[in-house]
């Protein structure tokens, strides 16, 4: 069983530094609207990078095994809060685009679509709790 680890410390105010299994740090803060000076990343917001990072590696490995031709590719992720408190994400949108001069459009989808239903361990987690929306924008160069 893979378990991951990482040790979060207080910094003042409403910093932290939190530690990843590689090693590297990074710096969490508040808001000034909640008493942070923005100087870091915000926790909920870090949960929408996370899911982005997740289903990005899957289907940049994807990419590379497929031998596709793409010359960038980005996630655009938005997460719509609910008004209650504890606030949380109910609705995640995620936008797939993919530029080049020959993109397989098929190929890609299925890289996508194998991500977000099979591999990405991070997208089974939000399903939990929020609904998901898939786009996927080809942009040809």
């Amino acid at each position: 069983m893979d378990t991951h680890k990482i040790t979060t410390t207080w910094q003042g105010k409403m910093q932290f530094d939190s530690t990843n299994p590689s090693g590297d740090t990074m710096r969490i803060d508040a808001g000034p609207e909640n008493g942070g000076e923005g100087k870091g990343f915000r926790p909920k917001a870090l949960m929408l990078s996370a899911l982005a990072g997740c289903t990005g590696l899957d289907v940049a490995s994807l990419i590379e095994k497929m031998k596709l031709e793409v010359t960038d590719f980005r996630i655009d992720t938005e997460g719509d809060l609910t008004e209650e408190h504890p606030k949380t994400y109910h609705t995640v949108r995620l936008d797939y685009h993919f530029y080049g001069n020959n993109l397989e459009e098929k190929k890609l989808e299925r890289a996508v679509n194998l991500s977000v239903e099979k591999y990405c361990g991070v997208m089974e987690m939000f399903r939990q709790f929020a609904e998901i929306e898939i786009k996927i924008h080809y942009h040809h160069q």
